[in-house]
């Protein structure tokens, strides 16, 4: 498989991209992707001067949530931190978009993953720009001050964002989960005629759901203007679980792999000192 072909460009469409691919034998090259990552974390851990962030979008039903559990799986659980934004709260209001985001970057030696991101304030707010009210930015009086200049501006800013943090060490990685909306129709069902997967559904998706072509375009101008080298997107099939599992943690292991982290050495005085301190154990 290669990684590449899934990395959008500023001169691709979400057209470029397909929505489902069956890989063969997917559930055992995770396993083998999630080990090698594991290790690839333990060392990363262990140099200290890297992080990772991984960020999650999708439409509802993409399987952001099982993605997270499946690739990680094998990972120590002090290496991986996940945040999961929802609305923001009263606190998080009181500051510009990004810095709930920020204090929420992850530790040098850690994978940060953000199951939907900082891009749901140029999303969710773009196809609802009245949340933006919330904010009580100075500039915004009414509707029509939140026009595509407003939006393109936000990006802009995202973009700076992640160059100051990936300059600094961070390690970016953005995987959209691109599910069909066929596939999400099916999922919806699944969720209404299982039991015990009735407490995942609710009426505002159908809401949402209806609202698809716009999140589709502002998905498309997103991706066109934040992809950059220092923090790509990759647009992955979402329709099989199994493949856009495999997909994304492939990536994020040939990614790590680029780094060639190398666990530190002890100095020349402690290794000097080695047999004597074996000797002070063997002792007790």
């Amino acid at each position: 498989m290669d990684v590449t072909t899934y990395k959008f460009s500023k001169e691709n469409t979400l057209k470029d991209f397909v929505t489902k691919e069956v890989e063969e034998d997917a559930k055992k090259k995770l396993k083998k992707a999630r080990k090698k990552i594991s290790e690839l974390q333990d060392t990363m851990y262990a140099e200290g001067k890297y992080s990772v962030l991984l960020c999650l979008q999708g439409m509802d039903t993409a399987g952001k949530d099982s993605l997270i559990r499946e690739v990680f799986k094998d990972v120590n659980a002090r290496g991986v931190v996940v945040h999961s934004f929802k609305v923001p709260t009263e606190l998080e209001l009181k500051h510009d978009f990004l810095w709930r985001h920020y204090i929420a970057l992850p530790a040098k030696g850690k994978i940060g993953v953000f199951n939907r991101t900082h891009y749901e304030n140029v999303l969710v707010t773009r196809v609802h720009p009245e949340y933006v009210f919330a904010e009580n930015i100075p500039t915004v009086k009414s509707l029509e001050d939140l026009d595509d200049a407003f939006y393109h501006d936000r990006m802009e800013r995202i973009n700076q964002f992640e160059k100051h943090i990936s300059a600094n060490g961070t390690i970016i990685l953005k995987f959209f989960l691109n599910v069909s909306k066929e596939e999400q129709k099916n999922r919806l069902l699944r969720r209404l005629n299982i039991p015990e997967k009735n407490w995942k559904f609710s009426a505002g998706d159908l809401k949402e759901r209806k609202l698809w072509n716009n999140y589709q375009e502002c998905y498309e101008d997103m991706l066109q203007r934040t992809s950059t080298d220092y923090a790509p997107w990759y647009v992955v099939p979402a329709d099989d679980k199994p493949t856009a599992r495999y997909i994304v943690a492939k990536t994020l292991q040939e990614e790590l792999e680029k780094y060639n982290f190398k666990e530190p050495t002890l100095s020349q005085k402690v290794l000097d000192q080695i047999d004597e301190f074996k000797n002070q154990l063997n002792q007790e």
